[in-house]
């Protein structure tokens, strides 16, 4: 079939999807299922016959959207607070996967540009963290504990103090997406290039192994949360940009929801990572390797599995019980 002959005819059953997304047309539980499986079932033909179609993307955002939709109309018998971490969260980044992924290119580029600028500017690093930071971590590295700084203050008091300051750096990364995403992108380029000059400072004192035992025991959480906040800040940019059907208004009510919904999801680990950075970071030269990599690598593949790889598990295990759900009540 030709796809415009494909679009005339289910163009009609997508308008009133649409419809039933915006809140327009009310629609039980029973309803939105078949709804979904059919709607299933014309993004399978558009995938296998037009793959690279606008269509094709049309339709994989408008299934998200009613998938989420039908879940919403359910009664939520579970905790809450769980159901939003296990099942609101992991469906929302699916949907905005793609977003993700820009968000980790641009903070891999920017943190490229952290280290080139330093590599062709000595004094980068200086300029970047500052005269007096480099001063007291050169002195450190001297008394042979590259990561000393972390040691300085009370555990509390230090932890309280990085968490405020690191949830403020998260609160800009995602407000800022405000702008059309160009803010979000600013912050992002401003941390990660501070990132890039801050290790290759290390590097050129050859102590970069000491200090990244020091600095990914909470930087796995936290660098990484951060680059989820700019994802988040990203989807509310876009939001701005890209209303498709929707009214602007409505596109950025829209896009605001889902994605404050990511950025809550990092609070709690940007709170394990200021516990971790003020209690744990401190003994990272003393402590054994292998505790400290333990620490490095679990931190790092509990966050990663989260928003990389538990989205599409939820989806797959949701996605089987809403068509057998709705076959039953056929």
């Amino acid at each position: 079939m030709r796809e415009v002959a494909f679009i005339k005819q289910n163009k009609e059953k997508w308008l009133e999807i649409e419809q039933v997304v915006s809140g327009k047309m009310k629609k039980n539980p029973d309803d939105l299922s078949s709804l979904y499986i059919n709607l299933i079932n014309d993004l399978s033909f558009a995938q296998t016959y037009y793959p690279k179609s606008k269509t094709t993307i049309y339709l994989n955002f408008l299934s998200s959207q009613i998938f989420q939709r039908i879940y919403k109309t359910k009664r939520i018998e579970e905790n809450r607070i769980k159901h939003f971490f296990v099942t609101e969260v992991p469906m929302t980044v699916y949907q905005y996967q793609r977003y993700l992924y820009y968000a980790f290119c641009f903070f891999i580029l920017f943190v490229a540009i952290g280290v080139i600028s330093s590599i062709y500017d000595k004094d980068f690093a200086t300029l970047i963290l500052g005269e007096g930071y480099v001063n007291q971590t050169l002195e450190n590295i001297k008394k042979g504990d590259a990561t000393a700084i972390y040691g300085s203050g009370a555990n509390w008091s230090s932890s309280i103090m990085i968490i405020v300051n690191n949830l403020v750096v998260g609160a800009k990364l995602y407000i800022y997406g405000i702008s059309g995403g160009l803010g979000t992108l600013y912050a992002l380029m401003q941390n990660s290039i501070m990132l890039g000059a801050f290790q290759f400072f290390f590097k050129t004192q050859n102590v970069l192994l000491e200090s990244a035992k020091g600095i990914w025991l909470h930087g796995a959480f936290e660098i990484f949360g951060m680059v989820v906040e700019a994802m988040a800040g990203l989807i509310l940019g876009a939001s701005i940009l890209f209303p498709k059907t929707l009214s602007r208004l409505e596109s950025f009510k829209q896009g605001f929801r889902e994605s404050f919904k990511i950025f809550l999801s990092t609070v709690p680990f940007t709170i394990f990572a200021g516990i971790i950075e003020g209690f744990v970071t401190r003994y990272a030269q003393t402590m054994p390797l292998v505790l400290n990599l333990i620490i490095i690598f679990g931190t790092l593949s509990l966050i990663a599995f989260y928003y990389f790889i538990y989205p599409f598990i939820v989806i797959k295990k949701l996605n089987h019980h809403v068509l057998v759900s709705g076959y039953k009540n056929r």
